[in-house]
């Protein structure tokens, strides 16, 4: 009987029209139909928007390959990066947000949209040269990522078919900077007038990406005289075309760099609170920061939801999120790296050199060298670090909405305290403590950066929506002061940075020279934390081993009772009955940090160098 049915079977068929093997999946679209119709081609161009990720909400944060924090889990690469060990057969972790195969296929996808796109046969001539603007920007930004990562990498401007030669040689770093240039010159022409929603690429990110590329560009790293100078590893490499400019005129690059800041700043019309002429108080200007960091996302009380002007392009979290892909119903930031005593993970836990180097209220720097100030470490300092880093004794959210409610005061005991029995008791978010002890920090801090601090957000089972910053306004600041104190406009650059500070409560500053330039750097150490810039300036101002290298800082509390005093019950931070102390410690047993010069470029993977031979290796590696 089965042989009878299926041979009845292909006899229907048969029987039927010719037009049924015609028929397409309901469920498919073939790939020529996308450009005949404006939503499909849009729908194209929004998928390449994936290659974003998470932005830098990872759970392993680019913050860890810094001396902005550690990565409190062994075991997941990031010690291979930091440790020096890492090679082309071993690269350690890598995130998809940078990794080489993976913008190479967002490329080849704003390739197809370029390519389709000039003889696409939708009508509508409006959308069909902002999708071209949106594949323009976000061609050069994915080729932003790998040059900044790993130097001059091929160019591929068009798609290859089936059965080609797809090897193809690294171009210098020079064309590479003209490509990401070229391709942000066009989408602004192509966006400028062009209104987009949340999350789109517009002319000023194109502006904003522009800026960066050339301030890199100008930096110590890609001039290679400079660069050779301070480098043994680069000053033997064999290709230094493929790290930076051989020839030409520095002081050019400098004064390109300060246009590009410069047109950024003047398109996105102004940032959050930068018309201030003097400092806010210490609390505004720790709500400002919070806010900024907030980028409208949050509904803490008291936050300003206009601080979100600050951002020039962002990675959206939202139900209706414009470009879809991973994390599109919020992201878990709070649970990857809130206290362990809130029943979160750690993380990117903050390390203490970042600690460090935030001033005092008065612009002088912090010294653990005086007794006052080491004393009382947190007080009377720049309010971005309360704003940035949960420490001993920082107010938090509610405990009570996840766990019972051994804290009602609601503060970060990352210490040890005396009871009044005279032993002491761990802290609630130690690696001793009663909760979840092996998902405490190291360090004794914990980010608060982007942690959205609306108590109804409980980290630990609620996902927030806060946006993460792509390109912001004081970014474009930032890099127009560096130009401007390269170019040695110091009265210039002193306006412009004092700006920044005044808006978060610190005063004005008056250096010059060297001492400017320092003071430039830390200030955007400071503004920056946690938004994946560390990691490069660090590099392109080449003082990555006096910097990165550094043996990683804890702090170690002690809250001794004070002659007479009862201990509180249950504990909560109180200097009247607490004498505290604060020693910072160097502990190499989760990571031994050291630097190679190597790492002012990360390797190209085995894969690649055998999938493509003309690939040139990066200095310090063997294939």
């Amino acid at each position: 009987m089965k042989p009878i049915l299926a041979i009845s079977v292909l006899l229907l068929f048969a029987g039927c029209s010719k037009k049924f093997l015609d028929t397409k999946p309901l469920s498919q679209i073939q790939a020529s139909d996308t450009w005949k119709d404006g939503g499909l081609a849009e729908a194209f161009v929004t998928d390449i928007y994936n290659g974003l990720g998470n932005g830098g909400f990872d759970e392993q944060q680019l913050s860890s390959l810094s001396d902005e924090a550690v990565f409190v889990h062994p075991g997941r690469g990031i010690n291979t990066v930091n440790e020096g060990t890492l090679g082309p057969t071993n690269p350690g972790w890598v995130s998809n947000t940078y990794e080489w195969g993976a913008m190479y296929s967002r490329i080849r996808a704003t390739n197809v949209a370029l390519e389709n796109l000039k003889i696409a046969t939708f009508t509508d001539t409006v959308l069909n040269n902002r999708l071209k603007g949106e594949a323009h920007f976000l061609r050069a930004y994915y080729y932003h990522q790998l040059v900044r990562y790993y130097g001059a990498v091929p160019l591929v401007t068009k798609t290859y078919d089936l059965n080609q030669d797809y090897s193809l040689a690294r171009s210098t770093w020079s064309d590479c900077v003209n490509l990401i240039v070229a391709d942000c010159d066009t989408a602004v022409s192509l966006l400028t007038g062009k209104t987009l929603a949340k999350g789109r690429s517009t002319a000023v990110s194109a502006l904003a990406l522009k800026s960066r590329i050339l301030l890199y560009a100008a930096s110590d790293l890609h001039d290679v005289p400079t660069a050779k100078a301070n480098s043994q590893i680069i000053s033997t490499y064999s290709n230094p075309e493929l790290l930076g400019y051989t020839t030409g005129d520095r002081k050019a690059r400098w004064q390109t760099a300060k246009d590009a800041a410069w047109a950024a700043m003047q398109a996105a019309g102004g940032g959050y609170k930068m018309d201030l002429t003097a400092p806010v108080t210490a609390a505004d200007g720790q709500n400002n920061y919070v806010s900024i960091a907030m980028g409208g996302g949050s509904n803490a009380p008291g936050l300003d939801k206009a601080a979100s002007k600050e951002l020039l392009f962002e990675r959206d979290f939202s139900s209706q999120l414009v470009s879809g892909g991973p994390g599109t119903d919020g992201t878990s930031v709070g649970l990857d790296n809130g206290p362990n005593g809130y029943h979160n993970w750690a993380g990117n836990a903050p390390i203490q050199e970042l600690v460090d180097d935030y001033e005092m209220m008065d612009g002088t720097k912090f010294s653990w060298n005086n007794s006052a100030q080491a004393s009382a470490p947190y007080k009377n300092r720049d309010p971005r670090l309360s704003a940035t880093i949960l420490f001993d004794g920082a107010n938090w959210k509610p405990r009570d909405k996840i766990t019972s409610n051994p804290d009602p005061a609601n503060q970060i005991q990352s210490g040890s305290y005396q009871m009044s029995g005279g032993t002491l008791q761990a802290g609630l978010d130690t690696r001793q403590s009663p909760v979840e002890n092996w998902n405490g920090s190291w360090t004794g801090y914990y980010m608060r950066k982007f942690i959205d601090p609306d108590p109804a957000v409980v980290d630990n089972n609620t996902r927030q929506y806060i946006p993460w910053p792509v390109l912001r306004y004081t970014e474009m600041v930032l890099n127009y002061v560096e130009a401007n104190i390269e170019l040695g406009n110091e009265p210039e650059a002193l306006i412009w940075l004092n700006k920044i500070r005044f808006r978060a409560g610190m005063p004005a500053t008056t250096a010059s020279g060297t001492t400017l330039r320092d003071q430039y750097r830390n200030e955007r150490r400071v503004e920056l934390a946690y938004e994946e810039h560390r990691y490069h300036d660090a590099r392109r101002w080449m003082i990555a081993g006096a910097t990165l290298g550094r043996k990683i800082q804890f702090i170690n509390v002690i809250g001794n009772l004070k002659p007479g005093a009862l201990a509180p019950a249950p504990y909560h931070h109180d200097e009247t009955l607490y004498n505290y102390s604060y020693s910072p410690v160097i502990d190499n047993s989760l990571e031994n940090r050291t630097w190679l010069d190597k790492m002012y470029f990360r390797p190209i993977t085995r894969d690649e160098v055998n999938k493509n031979n003309k690939l040139i290796q990066n200095p310090g590696y063997s294939n």
